[in-house]
């Protein structure tokens, strides 16, 4: 049950990494890093204003990219699990914002004209009364 413990000098220890291992880990990671900010930014540009739409397509398409190209060099190159995880989640946000876009795409008018009526909003029943616009504007479900 109890194993015997190994003397100090010889604990288990990661051999040390060639420079090109270095460069390629170093690679990675700055590509993960850009990943993130893609992802991020797409994200909160679609917050930021429906004239933006443009914009947060060109962010999307950029992270899909990366985060496709990061998802086959972490199974190629064994990387570490953490970046692996992080761009399967990233490309699952990256997903959800295709369809956001497509959606918002489709009903650009009225999306906009939505911001708009809540961005003049002051009250509670003024935003509500925008949302009721937006409502009816929509195309309503089949029965």
């Amino acid at each position: 049950m109890n194993s015997t413990p190994q003397p100090a000098g010889q604990q288990r220890t990661k051999p040390p990494l060639s420079e090109a291992a270095k460069a390629s880990l170093a690679k990675t990671h700055t590509l993960f890093r850009i990943f993130v900010v893609s992802v991020l930014g797409a994200f909160f540009v679609y917050q930021l204003d429906i004239n933006y739409l443009w914009l947060t397509a060109i962010l999307t398409v950029a992270s899909l990219t990366l985060g496709v190209l990061l998802l086959v060099r972490a199974a190629r190159l064994k990387e570490s699990r953490l970046v692996l995880i992080g761009t399967i989640s990233g490309l699952v946000v990256s997903a959800i914002m295709v369809l956001l876009i497509l959606v918002t795409a489709l009903f650009f008018e009225d999306v906009r004209e939505y911001q708009a009526c809540a961005g003049r909003a002051l009250t509670q029943q003024a935003q509500s009364a925008c949302r009721v616009q937006l409502q009816e504007s929509l195309p309503s479900q089949l029965p």
